[in-house]
């Protein structure tokens, strides 16, 4: 028979160790499509106004615009979960846009715009909010000078919205089925400019 050392039992164990504890942090890439990954992804959109989109240290970047503008994707969703990582200024004025109706005119009125933008002059629909459809919880949670995570859930017409892992939106409605997403770069309260915004990572999945 076979003698297995003490130190090779040791070395085993440690090693299945690290194994099971690096595959539990790890997230399940199954059924998921990668839209932004890091400076990767401009393709997967058409862009619309006038942003300074541009893939820039490690994400996809906008910081100057004349007109709202917003990276629309090619790809049509219904029921989903959206991924999403991001930084902001503390002016920026940007967003998830879900379900888009026309995307040649993207506004809160033909879609549901998940929003981020920390000086909102009512707060009640700024960062963490559906525009119109969701109110948060005040004190309104804040995105700018740092990077944060949107998890963005549409079955049918329930969507939740969690923010840095707090959710801040759970709601039913049922105007908008499907459509394309988009991402935004916008001005600030009258019209001020707005802060950049960094999108780092995307990723969208069928439910």
């Amino acid at each position: 028979m076979k003698t297995v050392s003490f130190r090779s039992v040791s070395l085993l164990i440690v090693a299945t160790s690290l194994a099971l504890f690096g595959c539990s942090n790890m997230p399940s890439s199954s059924g998921w499509t990668t839209l932004v990954d890091g400076a990767k992804g401009m393709e997967n959109f058409i862009a619309i106004g006038d942003a300074n989109w541009r893939a820039e240290e490690g994400a996809i970047v906008a910081d100057k615009a004349k007109v709202a503008s917003y990276l629309i994707s090619k790809e049509s969703y219904k029921d989903f979960q959206i991924r999403a990582e991001f930084w902001a200024d503390h002016t920026t004025n940007s967003g998830i846009f879900l379900r888009l109706s026309n995307t040649k005119e993207v506004t809160a009125a033909n879609s549901y715009e998940v929003n981020i933008f920390d000086q909102r002059p009512d707060p009640l629909y700024g960062t963490g909010a559906i525009v119109d459809v969701a109110k948060v919880a005040q004190p309104m949670p804040t995105a700018g000078g740092k990077w944060n995570t949107f998890v963005i859930t549409a079955k049918g017409p329930r969507m939740i919205v969690e923010f840095n892992g707090v959710q801040t939106v759970d709601v039913e409605h049922g105007k908008f089925a499907s459509g394309p997403i988009a991402l935004q770069f916008g001005n600030g309260a009258k019209d001020a400019p707005g802060g950049a915004i960094k999108w780092r990572k995307v990723e969208i999945r069928s439910l």
